[in-house]
Order: structure tokens, then sequence, then C-alpha cells
């Protein structure tokens, strides 16, 4: 079972940052696309970014498009979540989660992913 674990999670102001990590196990860390969605209360669980295998290239959703920058680091088995101008409605556990096949594939929906993490909480206040 490939384990992923979040953190960097917290409270912050509006118009704060924060900086998510995601550590993965695994060798085979450095084969797959790597994507973070979020759930606020209430709500279903949306995509937020995600990013090649090889770091090629990222895609990120439009709410945060030009505020949150995803970037990983094959060596340490890690990806990051880079989260700048946070607004109240970014509120929301933020989850890493890993896609189920290598190489190849979407990353939009949740579906494509098989592992994921615990979730980190990202609270900003007003």
């Amino acid at each position: 079972q490939v384990q992923l674990v979040e953190s960097g999670g917290g409270l912050v102001q509006a118009g704060g940052s924060l900086r998510l990590s995601c550590a993965a196990s695994g060798r085979t860390f450095s084969m797959f696309d790597m994507g973070w969605f979020r759930q606020a209360p209430g709500k279903e669980r949306e995509f937020v970014a995600a990013i090649r295998w090889s770091g090629s290239s990222a895609l990120v959703a439009d709410p945060v498009k030009g505020r949150f920058t995803i970037s990983r680091d094959n060596a340490k088995n890690t990806v990051y979540l880079q989260m700048n101008s946070l607004k109240p409605e970014d509120t929301a556990v933020y989850y890493c989660a890993r896609k189920m096949t290598p190489f190849s594939g979407g990353v939009l929906t949740s579906t494509e992913y098989a592992y994921w993490g615990q979730g980190t909480q990202v609270t900003v206040s007003s």
C-alpha cells in the first residue's frame, strides 16, 4: 500500500501564504503524476492542481490559478503546493493523491487516482 502524508496546513489570514507538502512512500514515485484536491464542509472534493510525473508540466484549477503553484522533488518523494494570496473560500481539507496508472492518463477527476493522504486542514480567516 502506498502511503501519502500531507503537512503544512494551518490557520492564516486572508492574503497570507502556506506551503503544503506531501511525502510519499515507495520507489516508483517518479513514475506517477500527482494531484492536490480539496474538500470544504458540505462540499464535494474538487480538483486543485496536478503535476506530470517528471515535473515537466502542471495544471492548476481556475479558482486558484495565479495564486497556487504545484511542484515536486522526485529525489525526496515529495510534492508541494505553494498557496499565496489565500482567500476565505480556500478553506478546506487539502488532500494529496497519486495517479492509478504511471506515465499517462487524466488528472482532473478523483477516479483517476488510486492513493490518497489523510488530508491537512487549511483555514483562511477574513
